[in-house]
């Protein structure tokens, strides 16, 4: 329970004090006492609590004695139940005895008047602001932590606004209620107290930046809601109407995590005697916002949305590809949407572009698309197209030195979840390549890698993936769902594996048999000159070394061993000091439930069918999983990608709730 300042008593008129519910207020009985008293007495009437502290003891009589003692050790704390329904209701005697205690030596009356005032929110995690006496100051994580949650207002409702909504002070449409988190003020107590005294709303300077509160007054259209906090409004003097108990509010976040904010917001009301020179506070309460982090959903969750470009290169158009999309997209049960070529401005890489995530609340839910800072051909596409209602939109601006391809989002992933050691990632671990550790090499800017780790809840880990032309994790690595316990499989691009299964197939006496069979416009390589072609052994070996670095860095950091690992065959070659696909590089594939679209490899045929799609099937399918293998040569892999670079999926949000992990 809170205290408040001492109230001073005297014996020669009664003494009057505002006495808010649940806090304590002082009563001072030493600065006005009768000559020669030595011990006093102190009783409250009806809904009055009174209590002496004596030293470590809080009782409400004195032990074994009729009076306390006038010491110094000795305070008077009284408090109020329940709200007055007149002024000066409640009343506090104190009476003062000499050495016989036989008669008051003089007495003093305090009258009290009770007042209700309380700012509460939503910090049992329920969707509803409710009453709580508990500590709202706090926000504590877990299943049994406490708290309320902030969602950042960044989608746009209103169709004729270019905007999204938290750029806007004012509201263009009621359905953005729906994204803010409820704030209610209680007011209670005779009409006279909220006459003489104000209910003032402030906020921090720096949290003023972060957050908007509105209040309806006059009325519920979109006229009467009033902005009364946020970005130049940190206080406001609380517009109560006579016989009013409650005020609701609404709450937006206009910022999410990063490296110099750590999510969480505070706003508070003080009740302040008007009529006083200096407008001290007579009470504050306090209560606290989280907001609500930016989420990324791995391979494991179920498919909504899959996206795909429409493009024309000088051998055509990739309309094949968009017909092997569409056919995966009516397998897996989910929606495809194809970026037109006016939209994209022949631009395919639209997972390089964005990434979807959600935000989460427990009165709302909504996808969120992080918009990466490449800015190519796809720039406007999140901003313009996917930017709507309940469909919010983040970036991160690379300022002076403009953005290298690590920053594009085909150089970030997620993990399913993961336990390490003991600790729980309920949400898995975000994934992003960089240079070699202590190297000079090229990382992912820094205003992204701050807003990841800045979110908390998918804790980063950073590979090495800059030995590679592009650069980007998706290159040599993926996640697929699995129906048994673990649930899911790290899929590892490997040299050294492929290299072994065209040693098995010479020695099988199909040493004729060619790479890239079939293609018209990539010369044929038998598999005997593959394994005898030493520069090509030599870069692959080499890129071997580089993937099994990351190999334990993610058995570590995931808590995986190697049966979680599935090793895909792959070859690479150099290309001056950095690395690329021999062939299309298969596990750069886009994952839809169990229905895998894998780059077709145009490895060797051996009784007609193609050696590596056979040997990835062994591998994959006992797991549940189907392969459909799509040649992606021409459009995406000449131009140093392939179909997960060239296509996004919008995914189901996990069931988990993020405010339920410890992180």
């Amino acid at each position: 329970m809170a205290l408040r300042g001492a109230v001073r008593l005297s014996l020669k008129k009664p003494a009057y004090a505002v006495c808010v519910v649940g806090v304590e207020t002082l009563v001072d009985v030493h600065s006005d006492v009768p000559e020669g008293a030595e011990t006093f007495a102190v009783s409250g009437s009806s809904g009055v609590e009174v209590l002496t502290v004596h030293g470590p003891s809080r009782v409400t009589k004195p032990a074994g004695k009729a009076h306390w003692p006038l010491d110094g050790d000795t305070d008077v704390v009284v408090s109020v139940d329940t709200a007055s329904k007149g002024l000066d209701d409640f009343q506090v005697k104190v009476s003062f005895f000499g050495p016989q205690e036989s008669h008051a030596l003089g007495r003093s009356v305090l009258y009290l008047t009770g007042v209700d005032v309380s700012l509460d929110v939503d910090t049992r995690r329920t969707g509803k602001a409710r009453r709580s006496r508990g500590d709202k100051k706090a926000w504590y994580w877990g299943p049994e932590g406490h708290g309320a949650i902030l969602l950042v207002n960044c989608d746009k409702e209103s169709q004729r606004s270019t905007e999204p909504d938290l750029k806007h002070s004012q509201l263009t449409s009621l359905d953005d209620l729906q994204d803010m988190s409820p704030m209610m003020l209680s007011c209670r107590g005779p009409e006279d107290i909220f006459r003489s005294h104000t209910l003032l709303l402030k906020v921090s300077p720096p949290d003023s930046q972060r957050l908007r509160v509105f209040c309806a007054r006059g009325g519920t259209s979109l006229a009467n809601y009033k902005l009364v906090l946020g970005p130049s409004h940190l206080t406001y003097q609380v517009d109560r109407q006579p016989g009013e108990r409650e005020i609701l509010f609404h709450v937006e976040g206009l910022s999410f995590p990063d490296a110099h904010f750590p999510g969480l917001v505070s706003v508070s009301v003080s009740l302040v005697d008007a009529g006083a020179l200096s407008q001290v506070a007579l009470f504050t309460d306090t209560v606290v916002f989280r907001v609500a982090p930016w989420i990324m959903t791995p391979n494991t969750q179920p498919p909504l949305e899959l996206y795909v470009c429409s493009v024309i290169d000088p051998h055509g158009s990739n309309e094949k590809f968009l017909d092997d999309m569409a056919y995966l997209a009516v397998k897996a049960n989910c929606k495809l949407i194809v970026c037109p070529r006016v939209e994209n401005r022949n631009d395919r890489w639209i997972q390089d572009e964005m990434e979807f995530g959600y935000i989460e609340a427990p009165h709302k839910s909504f996808p969120v698309v992080f918009d990466s800072p490449r800015n190519r051909g796809l720039r406007d596409f999140p901003y313009k197209k996917i930017l709507g209602p309940d469909f919010g939109y983040v970036t991160r601006d690379v300022q002076f030195t403009g953005s290298s391809s690590l920053d594009s989002f085909g150089n970030l992933d997620v993990s399913p979840p993961v336990t390490v050691g003991g600790k729980e990632y309920p949400l898995g671990r975000v994934l992003i390549g960089g240079s070699f550790p202590k190297s000079s090499g090229r990382r992912m800017a820094r205003v992204v890698r701050d807003f990841l780790q800045a979110q908390r809840v998918q804790a980063p880990v950073e590979l090495y993936s800059d030995w590679l032309s592009v650069g980007h994790v998706d290159e040599f690595l993926s996640f697929v769902p699995t129906s048994d316990r673990k649930g899911f499989r790290l899929l590892l691009a490997s040299p050294s594996a492929c290299l072994r299964l065209f040693q098995e197939k010479k020695e099988e006496g199909h040493g004729e048999a060619a790479q890239f069979e079939g293609l018209k416009h990539k010369a044929k390589r038998t598999i005997n000159e593959l394994l005898a072609d030493r520069h090509l052994r030599k870069d692959s070996l080499h890129v071997q070394k580089c993937i099994d670095w990351n190999r334990e860095v993610l058995k570590r950091e995931l808590g995986l061993v190697e049966s979680d690992i599935v090793d895909i065959p792959q070859l690479f070659f150099l290309n001056g000091l950095y690395a690329e696909a021999f062939f299309p590089d298969m596990v750069n594939m886009v994952v839809l439930g169990k229905y895998l679209g894998i780059p077709k490899p145009y490895g060797p045929l051996i009784h007609g069918r193609c050696c590596l799609e056979e040997q990835v099937r062994a591998l994959l399918e006992p797991l549940g999983l189907h392969c459909v293998f799509i040649d992606d040569f021409l459009s995406y892999h000449k131009l140093l990608g392939e179909i997960h670079c060239g296509t996004n999926v919008r995914r189901r949000p996990f069931e988990f709730k993020w405010w339920h992990m410890v992180p």
